[in-house]
Formats: C-alpha cells, sequence, structure tokens
C-alpha cells in the first residue's frame, strides 16, 4: 500500500496543450505534445497515447493535469518531460481534466 506522504511527492500540475503532432516514432499510436505550465515551469515536451479519443487539433488549448517531478524518459527518437494523466478506458485513453478553467501551473492538492 502507498502512503500518503509517497502521493505528496508527486508535483502534479494543470498545464495546456500548446502544440500536438503524430508521433510516428512510437511503438504504440501516440502524439508529441507541447504543454505550457505557466511562467514557474514553462513549455514541456510530452508523449501521450491518446489517438484513440483525440485527433492532435482537438488537443490544442485543452487543458490537462500531468506529473511534472518524474525524470525524462526517452521514447524512440524524443524525450518526453512530463506525465500527462489520463484513465485506460475500454476504448483508450481519456485526458483528467479540470472541471473548470484553472490557471497554468495551478498544483493538485
Amino acid at each position: 500500500m502507498a502512503k500518503f506522504a509517497d502521493f505528496q511527492k508527486l508535483d502534479i500540475r494543470v498545464g495546456e496543450i500548446v502544440a500536438a503532432s503524430d508521433f510516428t516514432e512510437a511503438h504504440d499510436p501516440a502524439y508529441k505534445l507541447k504543454i505550457d505550465f505557466g511562467p514557474e515551469i514553462g513549455l514541456k515536451k510530452s508523449s501521450a497515447k491518446l489517438t484513440d479519443h483525440y485527433k492532435p487539433e482537438e488537443l490544442i488549448g485543452k487543458q490537462i493535469l500531468a506529473v511534472v517531478n518524474f525524470p525524462p524518459k526517452q521514447i524512440a527518437n524524443f524525450i518526453s518531460e512530463v506525465l500527462v494523466l489520463g484513465t485506460y478506458s475500454k476504448d483508450g485513453v481519456i485526458l483528467i481534466t479540470p472541471e473548470r478553467e484553472a490557471d497554468k501551473g495551478d498544483k493538485l492538492g
């Protein structure tokens, strides 16, 4: 079992997707994302398996939640800097988003 202190180590922030494109080099269908987390964190890149429910152009401007304090991970020829959060549903990944507009960089608490 995880302890609450383990959860507190995660830095989960609100970001806004500002660019999305096909990640053709990835083993599984995915997109390359550029996400704006506001002035404190800035722009970060991520790879996300969102192709079942989203088209790249639909993702632009969408607010998401992401873990911003994991170490960068190389996926094919791309460095993913943050982990975008979603649910593995029967028909593919569904993004976890704020219920209302939030400020970029807001921390999940």
